[in-house]
């Protein structure tokens, strides 16, 4: 028998269950940090009761692609994060990730992106996860090793390929990782520290992955002219080690590739016939990531986000400050690094395509940095919500909660997360379907967004009227394989 009192109660609200099932009307309790009934709880009663009427009641959204591996440690009340209804994060992306690393070593860019301090490393993936048991964070993370990390740890100089000796080092630091929870291993041989890397390296890095089923995430080597080409090699990579590839914040950047979603797309779509591939994306055409000087990558307008040397530049346009400074944007982005930017570098009809195809999972890849950072930090999923999916109708809202709640918890293997059910764990957001939106905009990044009335995190309150609770629930989730249909394997 079902007991009538418990601990939270939703009453009154819209369910989105997170399976793209049809939203339906019921009440919502929570005993322990888990959903403890789901129906016409009528009689029931509860320490802390939630009017939802009018509003969505949905899965916590799981952000599929961050950078807060270091965030989730010193801001760990992660605003940027809750306020929006995301309730889980996935760390360690495009290679780069808090553990392993040495005490004295100089992180290269773009691993000191994530702010990583030279005092209190991790020298061990374990360590790093033990502290976030022993210091919870207000999400809960699920957490990969980066490459490019392993790299910088290994390797003396990074500018050429990985020797035998190198690999076999970097391969027992994979089954360190993998032995201590992280549920997969990232690249990102786009950046300077692994683009020497050979897909070979990569393979053989990667063994440890295939017994465990555990994901390959990559930020690939090209998504301009060679997309393809990068999208050939990951599959690759996959089908060597029997594992899930997650292609990370598919896109097709710069002018001459406008279009090209349309011959991407159907080309994933095939090659997920034969092995098992995901994907995300994030909702803006504009991309942040490390200064670069290529320019490859200054072919379209550039906004500074955050300069270490010239801190004074965050928020300006990259041609003013050339033009104030007298010298070209090649030289001016030299004179800015290192630091990250902002650049406009997609097309509106790309990322429409890419939002909507039917497997696209929804990843913010904000940078938990700087005055200045990329919107995406704090808006990605109302933006999601309200922009595309109520003002432009790009999907039905079912939908577009399912592409951030159900199927990044089957893809990425977290258990009884993402869809509501009882038994599952207790991680919820509701909202208001008619006024949620994204605040955040190129020129205020810190906005919250609106429309988010309650954020709720392994039982606990976390994000309500506007402001922070404090509650600190966030736990460190570890990867079970789930088959297709949602069991798991």
């Amino acid at each position: 028998m079902t007991p009538t009192h418990h601990d939270l109660l939703i009453r009154g609200g819209t369910v989105i269950d997170g399976t793209r099932a049809p939203r339906f009307d019921a009440d919502i309790a929570i005993q322990g940090g888990r959903i403890s009934a789901i129906g016409n709880l009528a009689g029931h009663s509860a320490d802390t009761v939630i009017e939802a009427k009018g509003r969505i009641v949905a899965p916590g959204f799981i952000d599929s692609h961050t950078h807060d591996d270091q965030a989730v440690l010193s801001q760990a009340a992660m605003p940027f994060k809750v306020s929006q209804g995301v309730t889980t994060v996935v760390a360690g992306n495009c290679g780069i990730s808090a553990a392993p690393l040495r005490p004295d070593m100089e992180l290269p860019m773009p691993l000191s992106l994530i702010d990583t301090p030279a005092e209190g490393r991790f020298t061990t993936f374990r360590a790093y996860l033990d502290a976030l048991r022993t210091q919870p964070s207000s999400v809960n993370v699920a957490a990969m090793v980066g490459h490019s990390t392993l790299r910088a740890v290994t390797m003396g100089s990074l500018d050429r390929e990985a020797t035998p000796e190198e690999i076999a080092a970097m391969q027992a630091l994979v089954e360190e990782a993998m032995e201590a929870g992280a549920i997969g291993l990232s690249t990102g041989t786009f950046y300077p520290p692994a683009v020497k890397a050979t897909t070979e390296e990569i393979i053989e890095v990667c063994r440890p992955l295939s017994a465990r089923q555990a994901l390959y995430v990559t930020h690939m080597r090209d998504e301009a002219d060679q997309v393809m080409q990068a999208l050939d090699e990951t599959f690759r990579i996959g089908r060597e080690l029997d594992v899930p590839v997650v292609v990370s914040h598919h896109k097709v950047q710069s002018p001459q590739n406008f279009g090209k979603s349309q011959v991407t797309l159907p080309h994933i779509r095939e090659a997920m016939k034969k092995q098992r591939i995901c994907l995300d994306c994030y909702p803006y055409t504009a991309g942040s990531t490390m200064i670069r000087a290529d320019r490859g990558m200054l072919d379209c307008r550039v906004l500074i986000a955050d300069s270490q040397p010239h801190p004074e530049c965050a928020g300006r346009d990259l041609d003013d400050i050339a033009r104030e400074w007298g010298v070209d944007r090649v030289e001016a982005s030299r004179r800015l690094q290192p630091g990250s930017a902002i650049y406009f570098m997609m097309d509106e009809n790309d990322v429409q395509r890419i939002l909507a195809f039917e497997d696209t999972m929804i990843g913010s890849d904000g940078i938990p940095a700087g005055e200045k950072p990329h919107p995406r930090l704090w808006g990605t999923f109302p933006r999601v919500l309200g922009h595309y999916s109520r003002d432009v109708g790009l999907f039905p809202l079912e939908t577009a909660v399912w592409k951030m709640t159900g199927l990044t918890a089957r893809n990425f293997g977290l258990h009884q997360r993402g869809t509501l059910q009882p038994g599952h764990h207790a991680d919820i957001v509701v909202f208001d379907a008619q006024t949620i939106r994204d605040a955040a905009s190129y020129e205020d990044p810190k906005k919250p967004a609106e429309g988010i009335d309650a954020v709720i995190v392994n039982g606990a309150v976390t994000w309500q009227h506007g402001a922070h609770t404090g509650a600190r629930g966030g736990q460190v989730i570890t990867r079970q394989p789930i088959s297709q249909d949602g069991q798991n394997a």
